[in-house]
């Protein structure tokens, strides 16, 4: 049985090795530090945006990786508990930035799964873009993967049935249904609808588990009833959407693969519970020690499970966050930080832990995934004692939440029952959570389905206001690089390099988030900008604007960019050649940054309009470190 470093370093040396010879992209942060269009990297793409539309890479057209991820969809959330959801993920890839062909992607994928980590190819069913007015059926990838699977013993056929799968784990030898088309829903790629967005047919790879979660009325490959696993998708990226929103022939196509290494290695290992796979099982055994209680009964999940598997994914997902350079707070990153010990601290009650214990979990997470991720031993002390720091106070929380509840209660009159409103707001106030609520006010059954009605309504109505709300403020697309974001890129490097001449050399970012109407960067410092200091910083971000300096990329070793003083991303790691951007000559530039772009060609270019940089505001986000807003008006 493969562990998962093992795992990890076979995946890594198989596509480093020649044929394939895959330059290593390395993992970065979690939070986006440039030109974030999301909370947290949510794919193993995201460090390839710039350079899929053309930009050269400067590793070359043949890249892998593995990056760490974390979805924080409320609807993903609900999924935890099951035996294979985790919003905290890593997620192996490998791109052909215009180089190898779906021909050659396709059979070094099938040798990957089947030669280097043991899988049965019997097991494996793999799905293709059926086609529509948008791009017709990718018979290509249908060919090919039956000359694939032929040479692993298994004659693979294409079934226009979606349903015709084995019916049980035993039908599955000599099954010849293998190649399934589905609709532009389920196999089509891009990430919004807009000018220059890329996107692609995808061929997704499934493996039979041979264990049905969820009944359905029939099965296919992509249901939900957990017996087809995906671990794998290639997308196809072979189109781009014109001005006038039609899908045209890309010039460069693309290749990007993703996995999900979780689910890898449950298969490699034998399981089908993700969360007994050696990355998760030292997780689960904290918890057990903590809670005296069992993860499964008899080898079968029992009425603490679930709870046990919330407290492992969120336990993971928060150490990565903080180790990350996070903090608890009632905004963004720090927000659903924040949520995650929450929700963590909740699930442990519900295991009947009462002592605190959230830096047992994260020390578990740290213990286990060191090896992989060295900022997690580095970042040791900071992450326990921050992650303990918010769980007394989120009991602190909940003792008030508990006073508010008696208040509430001693303003019912006799036979009243507090509203699933109210009950919300406690929730969303104090986060008690609303079994909590139900149990200290002992409300009878029939008033707790009214009462959980009622507070689903009002949380609904809240999510909707606030994923409106984060549509707002995150812009999605492959990369927002619209003239004015563009624009205002380069002016966050400007602003940067201002900031250390004026203000004091030692700012560093510790995020950044862009789009079309604004910049904003966090740095770290211990106070608010004086009025003199943001004037003196605007004029002399507006005098380089005026100055119309050169704007200049220039590719080389990372050593000697850093000896150079280039600024760098915060907590992320570099390849042995980097991609560094000079404001004004490279002799005597006034900023120089690790970046992939996009950027202008001038920075006179970010004053058309007769435009001019102005700090707009200025935001307390965590101990030492500060927001500042700035825009062109």
């Amino acid at each position: 049985m493969l562990t998962s470093r093992e795992v990890r370093e076979k995946f890594f040396k198989f596509w480093t090795e020649t044929p394939r010879s895959c330059g290593i992209v390395p993992n970065m942060s979690l939070v986006p530090n440039v030109d974030s269009t999301l909370l947290f990297v949510n794919s193993g793409m995201f460090p390839l945006v710039p350079y899929l539309g053309g930009q050269p890479h400067p590793l070359g057209k043949r890249l892998c990786n593995i990056q760490r991820c974390l979805r924080t969809n409320y609807e993903d959330m609900l999924e935890v508990g099951d035996n294979r959801h985790t919003l905290m993920f890593e997620m192996i890839g490998d791109w052909s930035l215009g180089d190898f062909s779906k021909e050659q992607q396709i059979p070094w994928i099938m040798e990957l799964w089947v030669k280097v980590l043991g899988m049965d190819p019997a097991r494996l069913y793999v799905s293709v873009f059926a086609g529509d007015d948008t791009a017709p059926r990718d018979d290509l990838a249908i060919e090919t993967w039956k000359k694939v699977f032929r040479q692993y013993g298994v004659e693979a056929e294409f079934s226009e049935d979606v349903h015709a799968v084995p019916p049980t784990i035993e039908d599955t030898k000599g099954w010849k249904y293998h190649i399934f088309p589905y609709n532009k829903k389920k196999n089509w790629w891009q990430r919004a609808e807009a000018p220059g967005e890329l996107g692609g047919p995808t061929s997704e790879m499934f493996y039979d588990m041979g264990i049905v979660e969820r009944v359905q009325d029939q099965y296919h490959i992509n249901d939900d009833s957990g017996r087809f696993i995906e671990i794998g998708n290639n997308v196809f990226m072979e189109y781009r959407l014109s001005q006038d929103m039609k899908w045209e022939p890309l010039a460069q196509k693309n290749i990007d693969f993703g996995g999900g290494f979780e689910r890898v290695c449950m298969i490699v290992q034998n399981k089908v519970d993700i969360f007994e796979s050696d990355i998760y099982s030292p997780i689960i055994d904290t918890v057990a020690t903590l809670s005296g209680r069992t993860y499964k009964t008899d080898g079968q999940d029992n009425e603490d499970t679930a709870a046990f598997r919330v407290i492992a994914d969120h336990g993971r997902a928060a150490t990565f966050i903080l180790a990350d350079g996070v903090s608890p707070s009632n905004k963004d990153q720090g927000y659903i930080l924040r949520r995650f010990i929450r929700r963590l601290v909740r699930f442990g009650r519900k295991l009947g832990v009462e002592r605190e214990f959230t830096r047992d979990v994260a020390g578990a997470v740290i213990d286990t995934l060191a090896h992989a991720y060295p900022h997690l031993s580095e970042n040791r002390e900071v992450v326990l004692q921050k992650i303990h720091d918010e769980e007394v106070a989120f009991n602190q929380t909940l003792a008030k939440g508990l006073k508010e509840l008696s208040k509430i209660q001693s303003q019912l009159g006799a036979g009243q029952k507090i509203s699933g409103e109210q009950a919300f707001f406690v929730y969303e106030t104090y986060g008690f959570p609303l079994e909590l609520t139900l149990d200290e006010l002992k409300v009878s059954d029939e008033q707790a389905v009214e009462i959980t009605k009622e507070f689903a309504a009002a949380e609904k109505k809240h999510r909707e206001l606030s994923r409106a709300g984060a549509e707002q403020k995150f812009k999605g697309g492959l990369a927002d690089q619209s003239r004015e974001t563009t624009k205002l890129h380069t002016a966050h490097h400007l602003l940067l390099a201002a900031m250390q001449k004026i203000v004091d050399p030692n700012i560093r970012q510790k995020g950044s988030n862009i789009t079309a109407e604004r910049l904003r960067m966090d740095f770290n410092f211990d106070r608010k900008l004086t009025p003199e200091e943001v004037s003196k910083v605007e004029e002399l971000v507006n005098e380089q604007i005026k100055e119309s300096k050169p704007v200049l990329r220039v590719e080389m070793p990372r050593e000697e960019a850093e000896a150079l003083g280039a600024q760098m991303e915060f907590g992320a790691k570099y390849p042995d050649i980097v991609s560094v951007y000079f404001i004004g000559e490279q002799k005597s530039w006034f900023s120089a940054e690790f970046c992939g772009g996009p950027h202008v060609d001038s920075t006179g270019e970010i004053s058309e309009g007769a435009k001019r940089f102005k700090i707009q505001k200025q935001e307390n986000v965590g101990a030492g470190i500060k927001r500042v807003k700035a825009a062109l008006v």
